[in-house]
């Protein structure tokens, strides 16, 4: 594929103008190219894929599993085939060349254009859209689809600075790599991306440090080949596969059963279990029991399983504690469980160390190293796996600005307030899919990119038949939406972790639930206002 720009000085003046090259952004532009937009997709990056661009460390690969994780296109998934079960970052770009091919994306792509600031002509009813290189586009339509995981996360550490070693955060990792090989290093965070550094590093560094918070309560991955007579035979299921992902909750072919984990007997409740943990991937966490993420007895059930199978791996009881201890850090499940190949086996080797922070604070980073409370961490690298400005961040990076004298950032001072998850008042024209109040972090990407794309593609083919150009969300169907959510949280054990779900991984952000947790009610809301005319919405 080549990663060309459009630039000439002029204005780009489209139908729609959609931010984001990842899957929601670029099913977008299809479906409304198909529909007879004129489309121009914008993007940052020099090539497509998203997050799959930018996450390039050691070990990255996709949380699911496929053919989960990937369009349910036939004419994209009928000749292409995987080398594994969960595929890793560069086989996902290979992924979106082949889409690109299949579906002639990129001629409607603007790479290397990352957009900084759009503001609303009321007069002109269209959206100005400016990017950092200096360009401009106008456009009836101004779609994000920025992802969830669009603004890294970087704590304020003293010192940070001064490190004269290789300091990364893993969503900024250098695109020619960065060995590992008889080196000392620091890894800062045990969520999805310091798993799977910690794996990697942990083969031939010197010696590696985890500076762990919270435990991760990390799945078995249940990794394995993909040869290609399987998928042949697999290929025969995908139709019924995709139509099932749209009915479960989270946009998975995995089914959980609706009794309670208490209303059956031990036996009965382990072996289930168990099945789900051979299962690998989320498996354990989605298919499982109904009220696992609801109470908080139900809930220990599936801890103290997850808790005995992982301290039967690690051989120092001490750190068996510290990784896997005997009263839960949280409810499990209420955050993203991490999948894991040999997470937990690392920490049996000599040249692998864990640094507690809850006990022993990072103070300050060195020139050399860093300093915890109980001395000085020599190191030559420091990865910084702490996560991002989750669902919001990517949005409120971008300087939007509304009718109402406010931009996005300070309309969400307080909060995210959204109808749909997809719309927010004093921003008419403005949608942005996998984003707050929508399943967005609760949701496979590839369902949630067609599901929410198929939907804003018949809202806006409704308003070109109705002859009207203007959709705005009501501030009542937006206050409605919010409060929606905020009974929803009540209801589970979500509200119960210091998670990016709850927004609290952030220092000041509010805490809310950003994610609504079920695709099906979640469409059925989406679908029954598009029944009733697109109720909620303001169409002039």
């Amino acid at each position: 594929m080549t990663a060309t720009t459009k630039n000439n000085g002029s204005v780009e003046d489209v139908d729609v103008l959609i931010v984001g090259a990842g899957f929601s952004g670029i099913y977008q532009l299809h479906v409304l190219r198909e529909a007879g937009f004129s489309v121009a997709l914008y993007d940052a990056a020099p090539d497509m894929g998203g997050i799959w661009y930018w996450n390039c460390y050691p070990g990255a690969r996709v949380d699911s599993h496929v053919p989960i994780y990937e369009y349910s296109i036939e004419k994209v998934w009928r000749d292409w085939y995987w080398t594994e079960r969960f595929p890793a970052w560069d086989e996902l770009r290979r992924y979106f060349h082949h889409v690109d091919k299949v579906l002639d994306l990129s001629r409607s792509i603007r790479f290397n254009k990352r957009v900084v600031e759009a503001d609303f002509d009321e007069a002109a009813g269209r959206w100005n859209v400016r990017t950092a290189d200096g360009g401009m586009a106008r456009a009836q339509y101004f779609i994000l689809c920025t992802g969830f995981a669009a603004k890294p996360f970087i704590p304020d550490y003293k010192g940070l600075e001064t490190f004269e070693g290789a300091c990364h955060h893993t969503a900024l990792w250098p695109q020619d790599g960065l060995s590992f090989k008889g080196k000392r290093v620091g890894v800062v965070g045990t969520g999805a991306s310091g798993v799977q550094v910690v794996q990697e590093a942990s083969k031939d560094a010197a010696h590696l440090t985890v500076f762990q918070r919270t435990p991760i309560l990390a799945l078995p991955m249940q990794q394995r080949k993909l040869d290609r007579a399987t998928q042949d035979r697999m290929k025969d299921e995908y139709p019924a596969i995709y139509r099932k992902r749209r009915e479960t909750f989270g946009g998975f072919d995995i089914s959980r059963r609706e009794e309670s984990a208490l209303d059956v007997s031990p036996e009965e409740r382990n072996a289930h279990y168990e099945e789900m943990w051979q299962k690998g991937g989320f498996h354990f966490w989605i298919g499982t029991f109904a009220d696992i993420l609801l109470d908080e007895r139900a809930n220990r059930t599936a801890y103290d399983f997850w808790r005995d199978k992982v301290r039967q791996r690690i051989k120092d009881p001490v750190l068996a504690e510290k990784l896997a201890p005997t009263e839960p850090p949280h409810p499990f499940g209420v955050k993203r469980p991490s999948l894991e190949q040999w997470y937990f086996d690392v920490f049996n080797q000599p040249n692998v160390g864990l640094v507690d922070t809850r006990e022993d604070p990072i103070e300050e980073i060195l020139h050399n190293g860093l300093r915890t409370a109980s001395g000085i961490h020599e190191l030559d690298i420091l990865v910084l796996a702490t996560g991002f400005d989750a669902v919001t961040g990517g949005l409120m990076q971008i300087d939007i600005h509304g009718t109402q004298g406010q931009t996005l950032k300070q309309k969400w001072t307080s909060g995210a307030r959204t109808y749909l998850g997809m719309a927010t008042s004093g921003f008419p024209n403005m949608l942005f899919l996998y984003g707050p109040q929508s399943p967005s972090g609760f949701c496979n990407g590839p369902t949630c990119a067609e599901l929410q794309g198929d939907w804003v593609k018949d809202f806006l083919v409704h308003l070109r038949g109705s002859g009207k150009t203007r959709l705005e969300a009501i501030d009542k169907a937006e206050a409605e939406w919010t409060a929606l959510i905020d009974d929803i949280a009540s209801m589970t054990l979500f509200p119960k972790a210091d998670s990016w779900y709850m927004g609290a991984n952030i220092p000041g952000k509010p805490r809310q639930l950003l994610n609504f947790p079920s695709v099906p009610i979640y469409m059925e809301r989406c679908y029954e206002a598009a029944k009733n005319g697109f109720a909620g919405f303001d169409l002039r």
